[in-house]
């Protein structure tokens, strides 16, 4: 399976489009990310190192930020989401805004040493 295999599986057409506006949204701020499919999970990795995952739910999508940390030290920020230590769960008509996954994107290369 690959990244846009699992996005064309998925049946509902918003979470599909809020999956694929996310996808692009990483993709402008880390082009040289690969996609991948890991944990059956679309996945971005940069140089070998898994950065951030999304996926898709019966009721909402999600945004795993691959990290023990990221969530909690974005807690302030993510006050109006559903999330646990590893995910970040949003409804498809209210995605996340860019300028957040832009501060988990750029946290999460640097917490990993790739930025």
């Amino acid at each position: 399976m690959t990244f846009q295999d699992y996005l064309d599986q998925v049946p509902d057409a918003a979470q599909r489009a809020a999956l694929e506006g996310l996808r692009q949204t990483i993709k402008k701020l880390v082009p040289e990310a690969e996609e991948v499919i890991s944990y059956q999970l679309p996945t971005f990795r940069v140089r070998g190192k898994k950065l951030l995952a999304l996926g898709a739910a019966a009721r909402h999508c999600a945004l795993y930020p691959m990290s023990g940390t990221a969530v909690r030290a974005h807690s302030t920020e993510l006050s109006g989401y559903s999330t646990s230590k590893g995910t970040i769960r949003f409804k498809p008509d209210q995605p996340l805004p860019e300028e957040l996954v832009a501060r988990l994107v750029r946290y999460r290369l640097k917490e990993d040493g790739l930025a």
